[in-house]
């Protein structure tokens, strides 16, 4: 039997019925349903925009459906959808109209944050005059579905390029053709970003200056959900510091404004190559090591090196459940290093991006790690993402990030 291929329109027919909890997930406006609460399929291709019901056949609203994802369907309005494209279009514009308020001082931010923007599946990034995007869903990589991107896009932004960054992990667990990173429009896909200073040209000195590639790079190409905590660091940054995995220089760049010196550390070397080019384009001279940032922090704890600012900013420990355990250790021994190697009246910033890794768990892990290094520790800032990532109050996974920065006493 031939495989069912990508619907490219919502069909009509299609539609889906939920067991009482899926029902339930819905009414708690949370937009995912998993595949063991859908007791029931009609006329469904992979990709379809179906028809939502309850178990007695009461509509309930329209969702993306995927074949292959645990996430079986996701909500994409609570009424009727005739027209997908049309809809998306309709978002996007929305999306760009939300953050028209919101963020300032940057050309570099996140426009659609997928279902944080009611648009599961779709993340788009402005990177001064280049866009990137990343389609995730079976249903969104439709061409009917794509075009209405792109056209949208064109139209309310107006860039020199766009360009597509794929994960082909998720292509691939989506059952989707394998695609390449490319640009899809324009003829542009490298440019120079500014974070954190005025816009005007009078003001743009101020702006701490980012080379960017699309087509290199993690996630998108930078990390601009810490956009906003990277100049919040720098306002109480000083002395010597040290910013562990430091990645193309974010933070770090940001605190040599204020600091005496600074030390980027990472393991990757192609990282730091791109955040000595951020530091000559800055005119900052800063040290960058390349390093295991736990061996390292271990070591200079030993050796009795001390600085007034850390900054630890590692990647996901926790990418499952099953991993947060270990994620936890992780944390708590990052922390107790740092802690050691801080002056009193030292800052300490620290992060964690894993989701599975709750505000309250990161809390904790901080608070022992206090105790066992005998330091006192005030919060001065308890941080999210950038406020061009929202939170959606009934979908806890899109809040993320936890930054805290922390005023160190003996």
């Amino acid at each position: 039997m031939p495989k069912k291929s990508v619907a490219s329109a919502a069909h009509l027919g299609a539609s889906v019925r939920l067991s009482s909890r899926g029902v339930a997930r819905l009414q708690g406006r949370h937009p995912w349903v998993y595949r063991s609460d859908v007791v029931e399929e009609k006329d469904v291709l992979p990709g379809a925009t179906v028809r939502v019901l309850d178990s007695r056949g009461k509509f309930l609203g329209t969702a993306l459906y995927s074949s292959s994802s645990q996430i079986a369907i996701r909500m994409i309005s609570h009424g009727s959808v005739p027209d997908l494209p049309a809809l998306v279009g309709e978002r996007i514009r929305a999306a760009i109209a939300y953050r028209k308020d919101l963020v300032r001082n940057t050309d570099a931010y996140r426009i659609v944050f997928s279902e944080a923007d009611f648009l599961p599946g779709l993340i788009v990034d402005r990177y001064n005059d280049v866009l990137t995007l990343q389609i995730l869903t079976q249903a969104l990589d439709a061409a009917p579905v794509r075009e209405a991107i792109l056209q949208t896009l064109r139209e309310e932004l107006q860039p020199a390029g766009i360009v597509e960054r794929v994960d082909a992990r998720i292509r691939e667990l989506e059952q989707l053709p394998p695609l390449s990173s490319r640009l899809l429009w324009g003829e542009k896909s490298s440019t120079v970003i500014n974070m954190n200073g005025g816009m005007t040209s009078s003001e743009e000195s101020d702006a701490i200056r980012f080379h960017y590639d699309g087509f290199e790079g993690q996630k998108t190409g930078a990390f601009l959900d810490q956009r906003e905590n990277y100049a919040a660091a720098a306002e109480y940054a000083h002395g010597e510091a040290l910013d562990a995995f430091c990645y193309q220089g974010g933070f770090a760049l940001h605190l040599a404004a204020k600091c005496a010196s600074v030390t980027g550390v990472d393991s990757s070397r192609p990282a730091l190559e791109m955040a000595e080019k951020n530091a000559l384009l800055n005119g900052r001279e800063l040290e960058w090591i390349e390093a295991n940032a736990f061996d390292l922090l271990r070591e200079y704890a030993a050796a009795n090196r001390r600085y007034d600012t850390i900054v630890l900013d590692p990647p996901a420990f926790a990418k499952t459940k099953r991993d947060l355990e270990k994620a936890l250790g992780g944390y708590k021994e990052l922390n107790l290093r740092a802690l050691k190697m801080l002056r009193p009246g030292g800052i300490l910033v620290t992060c964690s991006c894993s989701f599975h890794v709750g505000a309250s768990d990161f809390l904790g892990v901080v608070a022992d790690a206090a105790q066992d290094a005998h330091k006192s520790l005030r919060v001065i800032e308890n941080r999210g993402a950038a406020k061009d990532h929202p939170t959606l109050l009934n979908v806890p996974e899109t809040s993320y990030i936890k930054c805290l920065i922390l005023f160190v006493s003996n």
